[in-house]
């Protein structure tokens, strides 16, 4: 913590800086979602703007954590489980995202009448 007037200043400061790169982080989430100029990928939404959004968003969240919260004083046991999470969302992200090319065909389905569709073979 603070015990003298200049760790104050430093606290003060870096918080200053921290709520500056806040702001034009949400500034640059803006442009990047209005302005057609600064699309990624296709024309209107796709996954490369939700890929780029969630960066922006998710340096955001971790400035907040590590500063505002005062994550960056933790023990490291904290970061080990702060670590094994973003380790963790990545891993659901890059499973979704192989889902989407590889689709299940699969011989045995359900039919609207009921009745179910049996494999050649069986």
């Amino acid at each position: 913590m603070a015990d003298t007037p200049e760790a104050v200043r430093k606290s003060i400061r870096t918080y200053l800086f921290v709520g500056a790169v806040l702001f034009i982080g949400t500034v640059l989430t803006v442009l990047v979602a209005t302005v057609p100029a600064l699309d990624v990928g296709h024309h209107g939404f796709d996954a490369w703007d939700a890929i780029l959004g969630l960066a922006i968003a998710s340096t955001k969240a971790a400035l907040v954590a590590f500063i505002f919260m005062h994550l960056n004083h933790e023990k490291k046991a904290v970061y080990w489980i702060f670590g094994s999470g973003i380790v963790f969302v990545i891993a659901l992200f890059t499973l979704s995202a192989l889902a989407k090319y590889d689709p299940i065909f699969d011989n045995f389905f359900y039919t609207p009448s009921g009745n179910a569709v049996k494999p050649m073979g069986l």
